[in-house]
């Protein structure tokens, strides 16, 4: 122990006392009135945070990849769910419901059919490339969640997740650029700002302007007792990622190599996603969460360097 700024072991006898004294609350909390704690019965009934039962959850974009994969886990866990895409859902026993981001009145359209609450809110729709990236990667999905908090269809205690990417990484260092899409107030002012900002029309910069919509947004959202976060997952087997295996899934194959390990499931982004919409992550807004086996963090601190890019 520290004494007058010098350090003194211990004396036994004092040691000794402490493992008595510890010994007697030990019992009293196993002998006396908090013993229930360790009946089974009483354990069973504590609720779990991980589970969707009584829960209402709509999945944009969930009609393939990742989007599908999250529909059908909570559908296990419980969740009534609602898929909203422009192609036919693949989860069973869910509702669709038609969707097209590219186009402001579907979305309003089925920000309407899907009514509420929504308990959970899960943004999986995405494209690689194409002039409708940044309707359908960004400004459509916005449109819809904040569509859905202002009807007042999220209960407090609800939540929303996003997917960005990986790729998205570096946000922060965008964040100026980013704030002004951000700000614009309508779907159609964010398109006008994409028209004069042919440099931020990528795949990169959409999902970086994911996770800096979720950082700004994660007090307003709080405020009303909704928690907003992100999901960057790293090369993920997914019909898009399929489209594009030289790029996307060969990406840190050396890295995984070192690992044992392949692209990432779109089951395996699910239970993230699924978590970050639970009780489980009560505690976490406004959060971007890396799902790469670590292969960002090894390049960044030095201990793995990429044989490519």
């Amino acid at each position: 122990m520290w004494f007058d700024g010098q350090w003194r072991p211990w004396p036994d006898a004092a040691i000794l006392t402490l493992g008595r004294a510890s010994s007697r609350v030990a019992r009293q909390h196993t002998d006396g009135a908090d013993a229930d704690i360790r009946d089974t019965g009483a354990m069973n009934s504590m609720p779990n945070p991980f589970s969707y039962e009584g829960k209402r959850a709509a999945v944009v974009g969930g009609a393939s990849g990742i989007g599908a994969a999250t529909a059908a886990l909570l559908g296990q866990l419980g969740a009534d769910v609602v898929v909203l895409d422009i192609q036919a859902a693949s989860a069973p026993g869910v509702t669709e419901i038609g969707l097209d981001l590219t186009d402001r009145e579907s979305i309003d359209r089925a920000v309407g059919e899907c009514g509420g609450p929504v308990d959970a809110l899960l943004s999986c729709a995405g494209v690689a490339d194409g002039p409708l990236l940044p309707k359908i990667n960004f400004i459509g999905q916005r449109h819809f969640i904040e569509r859905v908090v202002e009807a007042g269809w999220m209960p407090r205690g609800s939540a929303i997740a996003m997917v960005s990417s990986a790729g998205g990484r570096g946000w922060e260092m965008n964040l100026p650029t980013l704030l002004e899409l951000i700000a614009t107030p309508t779907y159609e002012d964010a398109v006008a700002w994409m028209e004069e900002h042919p440099d931020m029309t990528g795949y990169a910069q959409s999902k970086q302007a994911v996770c800096a919509y979720v950082a700004r947004k994660a007090l307003d959202f709080g405020r009303l007792g909704i928690r907003i976060n992100a999901l960057m997952p790293g090369p993920t087997d997914t019909p898009l990622a399929q489209a594009n295996a030289d790029i996307w899934l060969k990406y840190a194959s050396d890295y995984r190599s070192e690992l044992g390990l392949g692209p990432s499931t779109a089951e395996e982004q699910a239970s993230i996603l699924a978590f970050l919409c639970s009780p489980a992550a009560a505690r976490i807004y406004g959060e971007s969460i890396v799902s790469d086996a670590g292969a960002g963090v090894a390049r960044l601190t030095g201990t793995f360097e990429p044989s490519f890019n």
